[in-house]
Parts: C-alpha cells; sequence; structure tokens
C-alpha cells in the first residue's frame, strides 16, 4: 500500500466519523446540539481537522443526508419488490417512509427540513438522492393514469407523504390516525387500478 493511499484511506474515515458522531449527535439531542466544537470534542480531532473535511455544519449535515438518502433508498426499494401488486408496492412505501421518519427523526430532517446546500430535483442531485426518488417513482409509475405526467405525479405522492408525516411527528395530526391516512392517499392514488 502506498502512503497516498494509506492516507486517502485515513481521510475517508475521518469523514465517516465526523458524519456518524453528527448523525448520533443529532439523534441524541437534536440538531442545535451538533457544533463543529462539540463535533470535534466528539471525535477527539481539532475543530482545523473537521473544517479540512467539511466547509462547516451546514456541509456536514448535506453529508449526513445523502447517506440517509442511499439508506432510505434501501429501505423503499425492500418494501416496494416484497409487495405483490402496484397498489400493495404504493402502500409498502407510505409505510416504510413512514417508519424511516420516526425510527430516523434527525436524520429525516436533515434530508427534508433542514435547508442543506444539495440540488434536490435536478440531474446534478446526488446518486443517493436520485435513487431515493427513483424507488417512490417505481412505484408510482404502474399506477399513473393515461396522461399523467409520471415525475409530478411522483413528486405529489412523495409531497403528500412528506406532509401526512411531518403533521404526524409536530403534533398537528394525531399519530393515531396515521395509517387511515396512508389508506386514504393510496386508495385515490390507485383508484381504478386493478
Amino acid at each position: 500500500m502506498t502512503i497516498q493511499t494509506r492516507r486517502e484511506r485515513e481521510r475517508a474515515e475521518r469523514e465517516r466519523l465526523i458524519v456518524t458522531a453528527a448523525r448520533d449527535l443529532a439523534e441524541a439531542e437534536g440538531w442545535d446540539a451538533v457544533t463543529t466544537r462539540r463535533l470535534a470534542a466528539e471525535i477527539e480531532y481539532s475543530q482545523p481537522v473537521l473544517y479540512s473535511h467539511f466547509k462547516g455544519k451546514d456541509a456536514i449535515m448535506a453529508a449526513v443526508a445523502v447517506q440517509g438518502c442511499a439508506e432510505l433508498a434501501v429501505e423503499l426499494r425492500a418494501a416496494r419488490t416484497a409487495a405483490g401488486d402496484p397498489r400493495g408496492a404504493l402502500a409498502a412505501i407510505g409505510e416504510a417512509y413512514t417508519a424511516f421518519a420516526r425510527r430516523r427523526p434527525a436524520l429525516y430532517d436533515a434530508i427534508f427540513t433542514h435547508h442543506v446546500d444539495l440540488p434536490f430535483a435536478t440531474p446534478e442531485a446526488p446518486a443517493a438522492l436520485q435513487e431515493a426518488f427513483g424507488e417512490l417513482a417505481q412505484a408510482v409509475e404502474p399506477v399513473a393514469a393515461d396522461g399523467d405526467d409520471p415525475g409530478l405525479l411522483t413528486e405529489t405522492y412523495w409531497a403528500a407523504l412528506h406532509g401526512l408525516v411531518t403533521l404526524m411527528r409536530s403534533g398537528r395530526l394525531p399519530e393515531r390516525a396515521h395509517e387511515a391516512r396512508l389508506e386514504l392517499l393510496i386508495g385515490h392514488f390507485t383508484a381504478g387500478v386493478v
């Protein structure tokens, strides 16, 4: 192994350490607790070392969001492919999306709520973002009616899921009725689908 290869591996490991520490801290105490000073103490490196990897907290949160989208894509794919029909796939996606938000609230917020400097909904979006959206699209496309724009329909389904999850998590909609709301959403999206 060359010295350059070792340095690159060590740099990548430090970046993973920073991102993991940020995620853990955010899940335990919220994103307000995540500061470069606190992260430096958590990973036992100086703040300049953090800044040699990331421009600041926003860049760290963007890295967390990309990593989270990759994980979300895997969970959505598993849910979608386990379903037996288009309606079931759409329902499974809704349930998996909700479960992800419940299980990892700070990660969900980094991806979908907090401002991060990532190009969403553009060809320049990181692959992980495109993969997560692609899983939604693969569940929505089979239920699209003739003349529907599959991309817009997917965005609408995603927006509805996000709205329901966000309003439920904030207490503005009672959690006890969340499954019924998902069923209504799925029912309207799959009306007329055999």
